[in-house]
């Protein structure tokens, strides 16, 4: 039996979590002198309303390595012989490196333990891990064995697109992801920085003006450069604002002749302490 598990900055909803039985590991977020799990002490929503107030940007920190395990040591319990981990960007969080531990920690306990580990940096960042659980999920409904699925995801997580816009540039100047000048001449042209996954870390690609722009940047880029044979579903994330997410799934209903599955899912508090309010996202595999 294969188990897939991941870090919580995978943002999955908890449809895709329970539908395929997906272990969560979650981060912990430092708001004002107390400690949250990503995903169980406190929700998205109440976290984007309590943002605004905050005089200071909340800090994360990876799952622990004995969170992974307690995962681990649950599916060998229910009969789980193969885990396949898919971690948030080792560039951009050390969630990989606590599950390596968590893997050699193991395996130190358990010396006979014929248990197959894997784990997986998936050089993304929020629904872009999670895109590909998602895929990965689905494949080994389709019967893929563990080594199969290994080799997918070593593979196509060089290929993951990620697009990242955000309405506020707040939290992206307090964390560090964008320079003060950047800020201030996006805010004096109100100009919207659109973001990528470059080398593991994220990276500007284009400025636009305004959201309708904006779509139509992620519409052209989408028809350039998906790969259809692999995208059957695009994941569209957004923070605080549900309507521009339905927005970026209306327009690409009208001007793409796209037939797969279009998710919407909120990203959580650790993705979202970084981003802030107003960000939207699109995920799918990269020609």
């Amino acid at each position: 039996m294969i188990k897939i598990m991941a870090d919580s900055t995978c943002d999955l909803s908890e449809e895709f979590i329970n539908k395929y039985s997906i272990g969560i590991a979650p981060l912990n977020i430092m708001i004002e002198d107390r400690v949250y799990r990503d995903r169980i002490d406190l929700s998205s929503d109440e976290f984007f309303e309590m943002l605004p107030t905050l005089d200071e940007l909340p800090t994360t920190s990876m799952p622990s390595p004995e969170e992974y395990v307690k995962i681990i040591d649950q599916g060998i319990l229910e009969g789980v012989t193969e885990f396949l981990c898919i971690c948030m960007s080792s560039g951009t969080s050390a969630s990989y490196t606590s599950a390596e531990l968590a893997k050699k920690y193991f395996y130190e306990r358990n010396p006979d333990s014929i248990a197959k580990i894997h784990v997986v940096d998936s050089l993304s960042m929020s629904h872009g891990s999670g895109w590909l659980i998602i895929k990965s999920a689905q494949l080994l409904e389709a019967g893929w064995t563990f080594e199969q699925l290994v080799e997918f995801n070593e593979t196509y997580k060089i290929k993951t697109k990620h697009l990242l816009c955000v309405d506020d540039l707040s939290n992206l100047i307090k964390s560090g992801r964008l320079s003060n000048t950047s800020a201030f001449i996006g805010r004096l042209l109100r100009v919207k920085p659109i973001m990528t996954m470059k080398k593991s870390r994220g990276a500007i690609v284009a400025k636009e003006r305004g959201w309708n722009k904006v779509l139509k940047y992620y519409i052209k880029e989408f028809l350039s450069r998906v790969n259809l044979e692999i995208t059957n579903f695009l994941i569209v994330g957004y923070t605080s604002d549900i309507y521009i997410a339905y927005a970026l799934r209306d327009k690409l209903l009208v001007d793409t002749d796209f037939s797969g599955d279009i998710y919407i899912m909120q990203m959580g508090v650790a993705v979202g302490t970084h981003v802030g309010l107003g960000g939207l996202s699109m995920y799918f595999i990269d020609k």
